[in-house]
């Protein structure tokens, strides 16, 4: 295998109609969360290069489309097993690159290789429906054709992941691709073209872009892209969402963030509530669009489940994300230690008993190093516990932090007040119960305001054959699976008339009456 930019030579431009580009701006640097040594320079896309990357993806369209199901998705099962192949090592960039500890680095890589898998393998199932029609001579069907150029923009805390739920779904279902990485893992991204390249699919119809969110917008906004894909932040997400809602015939599916809750009822299993409620708070150093930010604890069981709760934060382990034995790796950037700041302080502001306060770790508790890229030099934060009367106006319980930033909240009364507290908040993305009482989970089902749900679990670990997105603040579409394809995909209703004559639906004549048969 031969490229022109490779992870040994740590520089990296962007892949164009079947060629490495170099750029022609400016650089910026992927930089190790842990240690802040600099692992990649990497060209900055500029708005020609995303011009041509369009214009490719435009262009290879017809041919791409005009293949079959089953040829499309040829191409994907040589990546698929080439993410097989190497997933120790792309879960170690993972790791090296996000920050995410090993574990969670390595998983990043089998949630890609699945979702190829899904991808790929739908490509042999049925597609499209047979309608019954009212006319017995006429045949209906729903047919779905792809829409042209989907513009994906997927973000880092899932640099493998993300990408293969939008793109996988978008090529096999006959689109062409612009596809801009976020910048914090460009050599991700750069690990992924280079997959595809290797899988030989046509020039144009896969094309990558690295940069900023210049570049990102520029893709948005080209008319030529018919649909949008976007996994981060509500803030990027709804601006999404205004500019390509004024396009006629242009779609975006943006999945957003979350402020996600447990509910820990009166009829919870302890110890599975606890473990749920580490597991969603502090895997991914909270940083995931569904981690739980609000605990919501029954009176009955508030005093156990906090300690216990308290207890697991206060030694949990936080340092080098490479250590198997690591549970809690650094944050992704230095601005992002300030962001967790700000939130845990607005919490004090607003009357939050400050239970765990991990944010500033000791020097004895991260692994140290000397020298330039050191530990010292990472973005580290640990958890941030506290306890505060339930209140719907207080910020803290409403703004999504995106860290270990966790809020306990002691309810009474039934399943009714939970669902209220649960409820009280912008966002709809994921949330869970923990229960041994069928009927409180039931209710929590049907009436939990979240686009993913879970009983007796943490509010993490989707699968990828099942659709990924939220309601209210978090998200106007299902940019994974089955409903990934409703949005890179036209549906046509197609009626076939197998009779000699015209027989029409609702009872319409088809008789065509003249003047003279009037008059």
């Amino acid at each position: 295998m031969s490229h022109q930019h490779t992870a040994g030579d740590r520089e990296f431009g962007h892949y164009v109609d079947g060629e490495w580009v170099d750029g022609r701006g400016e650089t910026f640097e992927s930089e190790n969360p842990a240690t802040g040594e600099t692992l990649a320079t990497v060209a900055r896309a500029t708005e020609p290069e995303v011009d041509t990357a369009l214009a490719a993806a435009e262009a290879a369209f017809e041919e791409w489309r005009a293949l079959s199901y089953i040829d499309r998705a040829e191409f994907l099962w040589d990546i698929y097993h080439e993410l097989r192949e190497r997933h120790d090592e792309l879960g170690e960039v993972v790791t090296l690159e996000c920050g995410k500890e090993i574990s969670e680095g390595r998983a990043d890589v089998t949630e890609a290789w699945h979702m190829v898998e899904w991808a790929a393998g739908n490509a042999r199932h049925p597609h499209g429906d047979v309608v019954p029609s009212e006319i017995p001579g006429k045949d209906a069907y729903m047919r779905r054709k792809p829409r042209g150029v989907v513009g994906c923009i997927t973000p880092w805390n899932f640099p493998v992941a993300i990408p293969f739920w939008h793109m996988a779904i978008a090529l096999v279902e006959g689109n062409t691709v612009v596809w801009k990485p976020a910048e914090q893992t460009p050599w991700c991204g750069q690990l992924i073209a280079e997959m595809i390249e290797d899988a030989g699919i046509p020039p144009g119809v896969f094309n990558m872009v690295q940069g900023f969110g210049d570049a990102g917008a520029t893709i948005v906004e080209d008319p030529r892209v018919d649909t949008v894909l976007f996994t981060g932040s509500a803030e990027v997400g709804h601006e999404i969402g205004r500019k390509v809602g004024g396009e006629p015939g242009k779609l975006a599916a943006c999945e957003m963030g979350g402020k996600n809750a447990i509910v820990v009822t009166e009829h919870a299993d302890l110890d599975l509530a606890v473990d749920a409620a580490v597991m969603s708070s502090f895997k991914t150093t909270g940083q995931r669009c569904v981690s739980s930010e609000r605990l919501i604890v029954h009176e009955d069981h508030y005093e156990e489940f906090s300690a216990r709760f308290v207890e697991v934060a206060e030694s949990i382990a936080v340092g080098d994300p490479l250590d198997p034995d690591t549970f809690m790796g650094p944050v992704i950037e230095a601005s992002h230690v300030e962001k967790i700041r700000k939130h845990n302080e607005l919490a004090v502001r607003e009357g939050a008993e400050v239970l765990v306060d991990r944010f500033e770790l000791g020097a004895d508790e991260l692994p140290t190093a000397g020298g330039e890229g050191s530990f010292e030099n990472g973005h580290w934060v640990g958890p941030f516990v506290y306890e505060i009367e339930y209140d719907p106006d207080l910020r803290c319980l409403t703004e999504e932090c995106f860290g270990p930033h966790v809020a306990l909240l002691e309810y009474s009364g039934d399943i009714d007040r939970a669902l209220e507290v649960h409820n009280a908040t912008p966002y709809g993305l994921a949330g869970a119960i923990i229960s041994e009482d069928y009927r409180q989970l039931n209710a929590f089902r049907d009436r939990a305001e979240v686009g993913l749900a879970y009983a007796n679990l943490p509010c993490i670990g989707a699968e990828v054959q099942l659709p990924f997105g939220g309601v209210k603040k978090s998200g106007n579409g299902y940019p994974s699976a089955r409903e990934a394809i409703e949005a890179v995909t036209e549906r046509t209703a197609w009626t076939l008339n197998n009779a000699r004559e015209i027989e029409m639906a609702q009872g319409l004549s088809a008789d065509i009456k003249t003047t003279e048969e009037r008059d």
